[in-house]
C-alpha cells in the first residue's frame, strides 16, 4: 500500500497539520516507507507462533499486600456536613 501525494494533503487537512506543498513530496517519501515496512511484517507467515505479553520471560516482582495505614475515615468525615452510612451526601445536581 501506497498513498499519492493528494492523499498525503488530504490526511494532514483532516488532522489540521499545516503540510507547506514544499514538504509534501518528503512527507510522502516517509510515509510511504513506513507502510512498506508494515507491509513486510504483515507478509511474515505467523501461523502456529502464539502471541505474548513480553519478549522475554520475566517475572514482575510484587510487593506484599500489606496495610500500611491506619483506617481515619471517622476523622476525616466528621468535618464533613453531611455523612450517612460511611457516605459523604452532597446536594442533588441533576434534574
Amino acid at each position: 500500500m501506497s498513498l499519492t501525494r493528494d492523499q498525503i494533503l488530504r490526511i494532514a487537512e483532516l488532522a489540521r497539520i499545516a503540510l507547506p506543498e514544499a514538504e509534501a513530496p518528503a512527507v510522502l517519501d516517509r510515509l510511504n516507507r513506513v507502510l512498506g515496512m508494515i507491509d513486510q511484517l504483515r507478509a511474515v507467515d505467523t501461523s502456529g507462533i502464539e502471541p505474548m505479553a513480553h519478549p522475554l520471560d520475566l517475572v514482575q516482582p510484587l510487593r506484599p499486600d500489606l496495610v500500611a495505614e491506619p483506617d481515619r475515615r471517622a476523622e476525616y468525615q466528621a468535618g464533613a456536613p453531611a455523612v450517612e452510612a460511611g457516605l459523604y451526601l452532597v446536594p442533588k445536581v441533576i434534574e
